[in-house]
């Protein structure tokens, strides 16, 4: 297995960050970061750069909003009065929470004003609107998974709705 291609399980190791140099999320001291091509596992243009990639390839790219988590979309702002909220949970700006859709999943949303009054949430993705440099660094490919299925938890992990 010399390039990385569609069915592939491949290992990353890799560094993000934001135009300004903050480090959003790494594989740095843990695991490399393991996905399926083809899957819709990773952002569309992570995955894009990633195909054809050799094994100890490195690259360092840029991607737009729209190959990562898209631009921001203030209709996924959303207002609740106070007394929609369980009076005994604890609010505070910049924690994020975990909303129910109307078919019952998880929606991770981000509390971004609260006063007596009300709460408002974003649901936009944290990184929804920047531009993502990578430094990445492809340690294995192979045919079937060699690690075990991890959550969700990083910026580049979780697939967008541009995907």
């Amino acid at each position: 297995m010399d390039y990385v291609e569609t069915g592939h399980f491949v290992s990353v190791h890799y560094k993000g960050t934001l135009e300004n140099g903050e480090v959003f999320d790494t594989s740095e001291g843990r695991h490399p970061m393991e996905v399926e091509m083809g899957a819709g596992q990773i952002i569309t243009g992570f995955e894009r750069v990633l195909m054809g990639m050799a094994l100890n390839e490195k690259k360092v790219f840029t991607l737009e909003p729209e190959e990562a988590y898209g631009h921001r979309d203030e209709s996924l702002t959303h207002s609740f009065d106070r007394s929609e909220i369980p009076a005994k949970m604890e609010i505070e700006v910049g924690q994020t929470v975990a909303l129910s859709s109307p078919e019952g999943q998880q929606v991770p949303a981000q509390i971004v004003e609260a006063d007596d009054q009300k709460v408002v949430v974003d649901l936009n993705h944290p990184l929804a609107g920047k531009t993502l440099t990578f430094d990445i660094e492809v340690v294995g490919i192979s045919d079937t998974p060699t690690q075990q299925p991890a959550g969700c938890g990083s910026g580049c992990h979780c697939s967008s709705d541009n995907d």
